[in-house]
């Protein structure tokens, strides 16, 4: 089984997205099941809807799951297993205070050292621990052995028990740490592949560590993904990265579709540059990924998305714009020399069926023309339209066709109006009312 593990700590981004994909393919490809699992421990960190967003969102690309749960639901075992490390002297008790962490802390950053727990409430004895009065944490010994493990993508890896250090596996309210409810969590559920980012790949010794400790010895296979920058920043894309939420990106038009090829296609060696997910499923392979960072420039996603507006059904397309007609479909498709998202084309299409009083240069012509064209009996073709209005308003040329153009389209830059008119003739009447 693979699993998807957000935080409902915000809107998910596209890194997240990149990895709930991946793991999607490779669950496919592996005939595994998926499961999404809610880290949502954090109860102070949680934003009420999240959870429910981040559903929607896999639902809107097409990812399948067998089922979801939630982190916290697991608490009962996650403080029972801590319960047996201590049990077992695996774990201990310790009550040193945020000051004197912070304090070694400071020694290390003075030394120029990293920061590692010096042990002192690793040796108390039963009966101090009994007579202690104060809240603690729980923290696993650090390992004794080096911790190995090889990624599928990037290879082998060696840590050493200072690297993994006795961290916290509960805190002072007896919840479990991220490292640890991980390592358990994916052991109740029989986890087999684990996709995420190369920043999780730390944390990957301390998670075997802990279920080393609870002689769980089924392997788990690890893959970690390079991270993703942004273009104009080259800093790494966060949840604070508002261009690169995926809400604000179907927010602004772009598609799914496109969305989730951009996102396969970066850093990556594949076939074609424009595809499906369904299509991607067939020769995916994870090895041929780049190890190094990605960046996401949305320039780019704008021409990826472009192109499968170009190739989406015209019904469908029509559907999106909020009409039922494959004439507005192709319609949208004109625009697409000047607009790349569906929101961009809704705002070329909007001053189409818009009340429209004036336009400016032409202010006469164009009242003249939308008093004849009112009058007027329907026209097929643009040419029969432009004929009956010269002979109505002996208006020839531009004095013609840019106040037409606008009663036509709201505007007098453009399409030609010859290419628009055959589409948008059986409205005629609602657009020039």
């Amino acid at each position: 089984m693979l699993r998807f593990a957000p935080s409902p700590t915000g809107d998910m981004h596209i890194g997240d997205l990149r990895v709930a994909i991946f793991n999607y393919i490779l669950s496919k490809q592996l005939d595994e099941q998926l499961l999404i699992r809610i880290e949502d421990t954090d109860k102070e960190s949680n934003i009420e809807g999240k959870d429910k967003e981040i559903l929607e969102i896999l639902s809107l690309f097409s990812i399948e799951y067998s089922h979801v749960v939630y982190q916290s639901e697991n608490l009962k075992y996650h403080q029972k297993l801590a319960m047996q490390l201590m049990s077992k002297k695996i774990a201990f008790s310790c009550f040193c205070g945020d000051a004197k962490l912070d304090e070694l802390r400071e020694e290390a950053k003075k030394n120029t050292k990293p920061f590692r727990y010096d042990g002192f409430c690793e040796t108390l004895s039963d009966e101090t621990v009994l007579n202690v009065n104060a809240p603690f944490t729980v923290r696993i010994k650090k390992p004794i052995e080096n911790v190995k493990f090889t990624d599928g993508l990037r290879g082998d890896f060696d840590y050493s028990p200072f690297d993994i250090d006795s961290f916290i596996i509960l805190n002072h309210n007896k919840t479990p740490t991220s490292n640890y409810a991980c390592a358990v969590d994916d052991m109740l559920y029989d986890i087999t592949t684990v996709i995420r980012t190369d920043d999780h790949i730390l944390n990957t010794p301390k998670q075997i560590h802990v279920r080393n400790a609870l002689d769980y010895s089924k392997k788990i296979d690890y893959i970690h993904l390079s991270m993703i920058l942004n273009a104009e920043t080259n800093e790494k894309i966060s949840n604070s990265d508002d261009k690169s939420s995926v809400k604000w990106l179907i927010d602004e038009g772009f598609l799914p579709s496109a969305i989730a090829n951009y996102l396969v296609l970066l850093g990556n060696k594949t076939p074609s540059e424009v595809f499906t997910l369904e299509e991607a499923i067939e020769w995916f392979d994870i090895k041929n990924l780049s190890k190094d960072a990605v960046k996401f420039d949305i320039g780019e996603l704008r021409l990826i998305n472009r192109k499968h507006l170009a190739l989406i059904d015209d019904m469908r397309l029509s559907k999106i714009l909020g009409f039922a007609d494959t004439d507005i479909g192709k319609l949208g498709k004109i625009f697409l020399e000047e607009a790349s998202t569906i929101k961009e084309i809704k705002s070329k299409i909007e001053p189409i069926f818009t009340a429209k009083s004036i336009c400016e240069g032409f202010e006469n012509e164009f009242v003249e023309l939308k008093l004849s064209m009112q009058d007027a009996p329907f026209f097929d073709d643009f040419n029969e339209l432009k004929k009956y209005v010269t002979e109505k308003t002996g208006l020839k040329e531009e004095s013609l066709l840019k106040p037409l153009k606008c009663i036509l389209t709201g505007r007098v830059e453009g399409p030609n109006i010859s290419d628009i008119y055959p589409l948008i003739k059986n409205y005629l009447g609602e657009i020039v009312k």
